[in-house]
């Protein structure tokens, strides 16, 4: 299940580095732009992936216990309070861009590339929405094969897009860093349509029609109940990198760039992570409704100590290429060579990183979202902010590097801890009963 997802998130990722690449190619100003967007971005996108695993974890249980009618009015549910919400948080983000893009330390001249980049990206965000939910309707019945191409045309799209629209062309405007926003409403609004096809009338893993209010209300139940805690503990992440790009912000405007570039490599390093985090909450889903908790034992066990020798191999391979990949995204050599440090220190927790990243897809897997919260809670805000601070105060920039790496490691092992004890217990509880 795993394999094919690697392949989309790829694809996937391809929408921040592409963008990067060529918007890096307008200049600093833009770069700079770009790197202050990504946790506000993320922080929508994390709504969405935050429903997503709720309804993941809805209908991977419904289906395990084969109750295949209440599945397909959940996933209905579930598309139309993606669009409802989806609507709300682009009319929010919209008036606040100045304050909160402000607060994050973004001068007057970046504040006016982030602004045409951001108008055009929340109305994309509306095409967003559907299609991360409606993938994760497939991903819960097993199919993560044609969520991975699903995932792959977009980014194709995005990266053909981009230069197009970014330069211009004949008859096609320069629209410079919003030309990158309007390659990924395009990409998106082509997943949209395709999704809602392939599931209402192709798979038939949802009714192909609205829901009543009765309905929606019934079927939303469950969803929010896992997805509201998935969401706020996914949109911690973003909220906590604003506040590290604050920290950051206060060595310059070449800081930032590099930092933003760091962010998207941080992304594609972590596909297969990623990718697994996917892939494994359905297998406990189903297995957890069908009152197999020791497969789930075992699939955790087997994913935990498989990502962290794989994340050990990639920062081998990022650390000996750090060069090579920061000259590919600026050629100013003072933002390249904070580049090459980001990715020389902070890949050492990649890991880590991913224990606890598992760990809190799997709680939520099991229904237990505010578990998966409080991990959240642990790593972002006790740990790693608070350090990120100190570290700024003591080593400068170097010590925001140090400070991610330190967070992973102690988090990671809390993590892992917690979840062992937690299925431990309920598999005690299913040979009492």
């Amino acid at each position: 299940m795993t394999i094919p997802m690697i392949v989309g998130m790829i694809m996937l990722m391809t929408f921040g580095l592409v963008d990067t690449f060529f918007i890096a190619m307008l200049g600093t100003d833009e770069l700079a732009a770009i790197s202050f967007t990504f946790p506000v971005t993320f922080t929508v996108i994390s709504l969405n992936i935050g429903l997503g695993i709720g309804t993941s974890a809805v209908i991977a249980r419904l289906l395990g216990a084969k109750l295949h009618e209440q599945a397909k009015e959940t996933a209905t549910g579930a598309l139309m309070l993606s669009a409802l919400l989806a609507v709300i948080l682009a009319i929010v983000g919209v008036f606040s861009i100045k304050p909160i893009f402000t607060a994050m330390g973004a001068t007057a001249q970046e504040l006016v590339h982030i602004k045409d980049y951001m108008y055009v990206w929340y109305a994309a965000g509306v095409f967003l929405a559907m299609p991360m939910v409606g993938n994760s309707v497939l991903r819960a019945s097993g199919d993560t094969k044609t969520p991975s191409y699903i995932m792959a045309f977009g980014g194709l799209v995005n990266a053909v897009l981009d230069p197009l629209l970014i330069f211009g062309w004949g008859p096609v405007p320069a629209f410079g860093i919003q030309g990158a926003a309007i390659a990924t409403l395009i990409a998106w609004a082509i997943g949209l349509f395709y999704i809602i096809y392939l599931l209402a009338i192709k798979r038939h893993l949802m009714l192909p029609r609205l829901l009543t209010l009765i309905e929606l209300k019934r079927s939303c139940g469950g969803i929010l109940k896992i997805g509201l805690p998935a969401a706020g503990a996914n949109m911690l992440t973003p909220i906590a990198a604003g506040i590290v790009t604050s920290f950051v912000a206060g060595y310059g405007q070449v800081a930032v760039a590099a930092w933003g570039v760091g962010g998207r490599l941080e992304s594609l390093a972590s596909i297969v992570v990623l990718s697994l985090s996917m892939s494994l909450p359905p297998f406990i889903s189903q297995n957890l409704g069908a009152n197999k908790l020791e497969r789930v034992q075992q699939a955790f066990n087997l994913s935990i100590k498989f990502i962290v020798f794989w994340q050990i191999a990639v920062y081998v391979v990022v650390a000996l290429s750090a060069g090579f990949l920061a000259n590919i995204f600026t050629d100013d050599a003072e933002v390249a060579d904070l580049i090459k440090l980001f990715l020389l220190i902070v890949p050492l927790g990649y890991g880590c990183q991913g224990v606890i990243i598992l760990a809190n897809s799997s709680f939520n897997a099991l229904h237990l979202p505010l578990s998966a919260l409080g991990l959240s809670i642990v790593r972002l805000f006790v740990v790693y902010v608070p350090f990120a601070f100190i570290g700024s105060q003591l080593f400068d920039l170097q010590g925001i590097f140090v400070a991610a790496v330190l967070a992973n490691v102690i988090v990671a092992s809390v993590a892992f801890i917690w979840f062992t004890r937690v299925i431990k217990n309920k598999i005690l509880q299913v040979r009492v009963e």
